[in-house]
């Protein structure tokens, strides 16, 4: 950690001013260097690598109506996303999948906290889009559903609804 004569100056809006004040979050904060940030960049960018899938999206069509369903319209709507040729969406996208690639945490449980997520935040698409890649992961079922009943307890019973169709697909896939 820095010394304090080395932190930041901040001008405060009820008229303090200097770098260290008991309720300002410069004396909590760390500062890192720019080659520490670099150095933890590069690590991550090396280390990540695409998973090794158990299961096509094509053999998760052929088990599961709904999976194919819901993969040929995602593949319908991304290609009219495509077509726009959006430099920020393309952006996005790119983030989106460089998150989900074998890194530092494997990309079966970044699957299982993107289906925590969608179904705390009630995004239908996205609870299928992640409990189908953690499929063709070879995420066993039961680890599917305690993810789910960890969303349950973190989201509340709003989520129901949601858990509902989540276990419809479940049933499709795994039987």
């Amino acid at each position: 950690m820095l010394p304090l004569s080395s932190a930041v100056q901040i001008s405060f809006p009820w008229g303090h001013k200097g770098g260290f004040h008991p309720r300002s979050l410069c004396y909590h904060l760390r500062m890192s260097t720019v080659e520490n940030a670099a150095t933890a960049a590069e690590r991550q960018t090396q280390e990540r690598k695409e998973p090794t899938f158990v299961f096509t999206e094509k053999q998760v069509a052929e088990k599961s109506e709904l999976a194919r369903r819901f993969l040929e319209t995602r593949a319908r709507q991304n290609e009219n996303v495509h077509k726009s040729n959006n430099f920020l969406v393309k952006r996005f996208y790119n983030i989106d999948h460089s998150t989900y690639l074998d890194g530092t945490l494997p990309a079966r449980t970044k699957e299982l906290m993107g289906l925590v997520a969608s179904a705390c935040l009630r995004c239908d698409d996205c609870i299928y889009y992640h409990a189908i890649q953690a499929y063709r992961l070879g995420v066993p079922r039961a680890e599917q559903e305690e993810a789910l009943n960890v969303a349950l307890v973190v989201g509340g019973s709003i989520v129901v609804p949601h858990l509902r169709r989540a276990y419809e697909l479940l049933e499709e896939l795994y039987r």
